[in-house]
């Protein structure tokens, strides 16, 4: 169970550490632009495709969204 315990840490630093590239990724192309930031690789086109997708997607990718927003809520921050 220790073993568990410890994937699942190392499994939310991860995440906790891509969440904040996504996040400087989009800051960096919103003030530099696109084509000055090409070390994101599009970060921003990337993710307003995803949040298309849920909106194209009706009830489904409400549901979706729904979803990932109760996973990304039950994780504690400390």
């Amino acid at each position: 169970m220790k073993a568990f315990d410890t994937l699942k840490t190392w499994t939310s630093e991860f995440i906790d550490i891509a969440m904040l590239f996504i996040a400087v990724g989009v800051l960096a192309q919103i003030i530099f632009g696109k084509t000055n930031t090409w070390f994101f690789g599009g970060i921003t086109d990337n993710l307003m495709s995803f949040i298309s997708g849920f909106g194209n997607n009706g009830l489904v990718g409400l549901i979706a969204l729904m979803v990932i927003l109760a996973v990304f809520s039950k994780r504690s921050t400390t």
